[in-house]
């Protein structure tokens, strides 16, 4: 694979093929787990090749495995698109929230709300410290698993075990199915 990438680099079209057909569904299925969308999906992965093809000088067999370096790619671009994502959902919600003038359905709504918001502060708190701090880093705070890992010092593997579990426990104290 370093040698295909090598060659992608010098502009050969035919490296270029082979790299894609060995690379493209690991890439694909990658970015379809964090992104779950299949059209987004597809066009983040073709985003992903492209980007392969104009930067594979910088591809550097000495610090990962062309497959690696490919899939960092992949995951980058798939969290960026989340953040993008995200980033509209909340200029949307601001500008919602200016236009926004309150009736008598929305105190029922706020007080709903209001409940709920208490309902999971009070979970919250039942969980244990580490995962509590894991959830609030990777959910509230829009961290991914590797920077949540990367501020608390911690393996990913351990990152991914607190949130699963603080998560899970979570859905049984606020009865979510």
């Amino acid at each position: 694979m370093e040698a295909l990438v090598s060659q992608v680099a010098q502009g050969d079209e035919a490296a270029f093929a082979h790299l894609y057909d060995h690379l493209a569904p690991r890439v694909f299925g990658l970015v379809r787990h964090l992104l779950r969308d299949e059209a987004q999906s597809e066009e983040v992965t073709q985003e992903i090749f492209v980007e392969a093809w104009q930067h594979a000088a910088r591809f550097d067999p000495q610090r990962a495995s062309a497959a690696t370096w490919l899939l960092t790619i992949a995951h980058r671009r798939a969290v960026d698109r989340i953040r993008a994502s995200q980033a509209s959902r909340q200029r949307d919600l601001k500008v919602g929230i200016q236009e926004f003038q309150e009736s008598y359905d929305d105190v029922e709504d706020s007080a709903i709300l209001h409940d709920e918001s208490e309902r999971m502060t009070d979970a919250m708190k039942q969980l244990s410290d580490p995962q509590r701090q894991a959830i609030q880093l990777a959910y509230f705070g829009g961290l991914t698993y590797g920077e949540v890992a990367d501020r608390l010092q911690l393996p990913l593997g351990t990152v991914k075990t607190r949130i699963r579990d603080g998560m899970k426990k979570l859905r049984d104290l606020m009865g979510v199915a």
